[in-house]
């Protein structure tokens, strides 16, 4: 991916933070450094990192899509009140029953969500 002050400006500003923004609050933060950028070009360009594996693309059960400047392995939680969502510390647990056994000790959960994203057989072949 060639690289552009608004796609840096774009990643800086995302990685910046720990908040996962919207694509309209990563256009908000971009606008300071650079005022003619446009939401379509930080919309296009997110899109593309997420596709490349620049930043992580959070498609969650409910609300916006967000985005995460942490490429590494880790977990996210959402309040259910404000829809923040946040990251999940699972220490050096990086299995499905660590992560189980982290979320069974924390106090007032209302649900878990497991996704797991797969081609499927049928898409695989091509059928």
């Amino acid at each position: 991916m060639r690289s552009t002050r608004q796609r840096d400006v774009i990643l800086e500003d995302l990685r910046s933070v720990k908040t996962h923004p919207t694509a309209d609050e990563v256009y908000e933060m971009s606008r300071k450094r650079v005022p003619d950028i446009s939401l379509a070009t930080v919309y296009r360009n997110l899109e593309r990192m997420s596709e490349l594996g620049v930043i992580t693309r959070l498609d969650l059960s409910a609300g916006k899509r967000r985005y995460d400047g942490d490429v590494s392995r880790h977990y996210h939680f959402r309040c259910p009140v404000c829809g923040r969502v946040f990251d999940l510390s699972l220490g050096e647990s990086h299995t499905v029953e660590g992560a189980l056994g982290v979320l069974r000790s924390l106090r007032g959960v209302e649900g878990v969500l497991i996704e797991l994203k797969r081609v499927c057989a049928k898409c695989e072949l091509g059928s």
